[in-house]
């Protein structure tokens, strides 16, 4: 007691100890990517980790999806240290093309406009999963529990009780900090009666893989059309993969095509600069929306990725902005430890809230204004927004300020450069 009042006293740092009574430090719920960077960014932290998935590691790498991974991402996944193993099994785009229909005034963002090697990456699902899960194990802090099932959480004011299932028999886990990677739909966040606000949009999307006859030459797409934002997004293999936003029932109509059926309207949409297309295995349809959870944070409670927020696929803004919540708390919470504070602690936990509640809410916004300003024919939007897209061709800084904003290279950064 006396050497923590004369750490006080001095204002000096108190050494990082652990709570009798607690297993872990923190408890991540969800072993999706979001949730495995966040245990991989608490590799050196000196933290007890448990990281808590519900779905065998073979059936959660399966899932059929792929990203783009923007600049500030990988920068977060070099500091971490998984970046090597992630970089050789995904694409590169050093371009991106941005039209409006059939408007002749393309934009097209440069590796030149931001000085960069680079403009972002295109990542299968498993290509990212799969190194983290493997890095994660090598962790000697973290434990994971896959499969394991969360029961029941109850929030004490100096701990939280979890009871999970593993292989058919009950455990109680006590913790400092719980943390909600579980998902849109997150449980977690439902129990505690955390409030979202946001809206169903009244398009869905469409996703699947293409391989075309030409090289895509490490390209993106944006194109906007009157019914939605239509992507076209690099992979390896000359492979692309699509995202086609349309209302409700023309995604379905599209979605019940046969394959040559789907392949002249998807052409339609294309283009024909990369030749014949080839579709490659099934195409899913999900309903777009946005989503902003009114608190991030609760006594001992944390929200990341999907369970804080949602919003529209324009862009490819999703998986980054869980990527870096991730980052964010990490660094919050390591910075709390060192300082021998209580990791779970509202008043910690609210660092991290005022830190991502904020930029995530700009980027939501942004994404919906982008879509619902091109998703119309109303002739004065349609006479704004093609003088926007001019001014972001012609004027170098307008420009740039655009491709930071994707990328993640505005608002403030994590110490990626303090994780490795």
């Amino acid at each position: 007691m006396a050497q923590a009042q004369l750490s006080q006293t001095l204002n000096l740092p108190q050494t990082p100890t652990h709570k009798p009574g607690c297993e872990y430090d923190l408890v991540i719920v969800g072993g999706g990517i979001i949730g495995l960077t966040l245990a991989s960014a608490l590799k050196d932290s000196g933290l007890r980790v448990l990281l808590i998935e519900a779905k065998v590691e073979s059936a959660a790498v399966a899932k059929g999806q792929a990203y783009a991974v923007h600049m500030l991402s990988a920068l977060i996944y070099q500091g971490i240290g998984v970046w090597d193993q992630i970089l050789p099994h995904i694409a590169t785009y050093r371009s991106v093309c941005l039209s409006d229909a059939d408007y002749p005034d393309v934009v097209e963002f440069q590796t030149a406009d931001l000085g960069t090697q680079d403009l972002g990456y295109v990542a299968e699902h498993q290509a990212i999963l799969e190194p983290l899960q493997k890095f994660v194990q090598d962790c000697a802090n973290i434990t994971y529990l896959c499969p394991a099932e969360v029961v029941n959480i109850l929030y004490y004011q100096d701990m939280v009780a979890i009871d999970i299932k593993v292989a058919g028999e009950m455990r109680t886990i006590r913790s400092l900090l719980v943390v909600a990677a579980d998902g849109a739909r997150s449980p977690i966040r439902t129990a505690a009666g955390i409030k979202t606000h946001g809206w169903k949009y009244w398009q869905s999307c469409i996703v699947a893989f293409v391989k075309p006859e030409k090289p895509h030459n490490d390209t993106a797409y944006e194109k906007f059309r009157p019914s939605g934002p239509f992507a076209i997004l690099p992979l390896p293999g000359n492979r692309c993969r699509i995202v086609w936003t349309a209302p409700h029932e023309e995604a379905k109509a599209l979605c019940a095509l046969d394959d040559e059926q789907f392949l002249v309207e998807l052409t339609r949409r294309y283009g024909d600069h990369m030749g014949k297309l080839e579709l490659l295995g099934d195409r899913f349809i999900f309903q777009v929306q946005l989503m902003q959870s009114d608190r991030y944070a609760l006594h001992r409670l944390a929200l990341v990725g999907d369970a804080a927020h949602n919003c529209h696929p324009v862009g490819g803004q999703g998986l980054n902005l869980g990527i870096r919540d991730a980052a964010a708390l990490a660094q919050v919470l390591q910075a709390a430890y060192s300082q021998g504070e209580d990791i779970g602690d509202i008043e910690i936990l609210k660092r991290y809230e005022r830190w991502r509640q904020r930029e995530n809410l700009v980027i939501l916004g942004f994404t919906d204004l982008l879509d619902r300003m091109f998703s119309n024919n109303f002739l004065p939007v349609v006479i704004v927004r093609r003088l926007g897209l001019g001014i972001l061709r012609r004027v170098p800084m307008v420009k740039i300020f655009a491709l930071k904003l994707m990328t993640g290279l505005l608002g403030r950064k994590p110490l990626t450069s303090d994780m490795g």
